[in-house]
């Protein structure tokens, strides 16, 4: 018997959940617990971290894992290095289900950035309208640049005061549309944009919008992590799941 452990957050975590629950295939699904009310799953559902590589392992064991998929964020990079050494020292099958990023055309204005300091330490000196589209975990490294006015767009009101003294904060879940996010720039006055190269469909309708307005955007590349086994195609991560279960694994 086969069971198998989804790490999601995603779109793609979502898909392959209902993809498996079709199936009939014994999984549960896992949520790192960022957003008050995360989008419901057709699969058990746990929500909060595990507790680094050992509570991952000991989830592992107590519920007869047999393989894992890691659907998480790109840029949740410490969840899929303790996935890696969990399903190392458990010895079960790993993959990623992983968008491809995002990539540049002659049309757009970019620069690539190793992270998000790097992209803090490359904003301008004079005070700017910034979209800074990174979620709200990594908001303090921006609070050494205080002059500029920071648009967020965040899935949850913001519990506590904000590290950046000027700020407009918009409640939305994608996916977003390009009209939309043209009409969101226009109405702020945006000149700059900061994001993450997350990739996929969802999030992806600012980057056209800031092409089709003309604005700088500054692109946080993805973040190291170990080498695994990675698709980018609903269909070929039911295939390496199948092919898993016929092994006897």
């Amino acid at each position: 018997m086969t069971r198998t452990l989804i790490l999601g957050g995603t779109t793609e975590a979502s898909s392959l959940a209902r993809a498996l629950t079709e199936r009939g295939d014994d999984a549960l699904f896992s949520y790192a617990g960022r957003t008050a009310a995360p989008v419901a799953q057709p699969l058990p559902t746990r929500v909060g971290g595990f507790g680094g590589v050992a509570g991952l392992l000991d989830f592992i064991a107590q519920n007869h894992i047999t393989r894992v998929i890691d659907a998480t964020h790109p840029f949740a990079a410490q969840m899929s290095r303790n996935a890696h050494a969990a399903c190392t020292q458990a010895g079960i099958p790993l993959a990623a289900y992983e968008r491809a990023p995002w990539s540049e055309t002659a049309a757009d204005t970019w620069t690539h950035l190793p992270d998000i300091e790097a992209a803090a330490a490359s904003l301008p000196q004079t005070p700017t309208r910034v979209f800074l589209a990174i979620g709200k975990q990594a908001l303090p490294v921006f609070a050494d640049h205080p002059q500029h006015h920071y648009l967020l767009r965040l899935v949850d009101q913001p519990n506590a005061p904000l590290p950046l003294p000027h700020t407009t904060v918009t409640l939305a879940r994608g996916p977003f549309d390009v009209a939309g996010d043209i009409a969101l720039l226009r109405d702020h006055g945006t000149e700059l944009i900061i994001a993450k190269n997350a990739g996929g469909t969802g999030a992806e309708a600012k980057l056209i919008a800031a092409r089709e307005l003309g604005l700088r955007v500054l692109m946080i590349q993805r973040p190291a992590v170990p080498p695994r086994t990675t698709f980018a195609q609903l269909d070929d991560i039911l295939a390496w799941l199948d092919h898993s279960a016929d092994r006897g694994v």
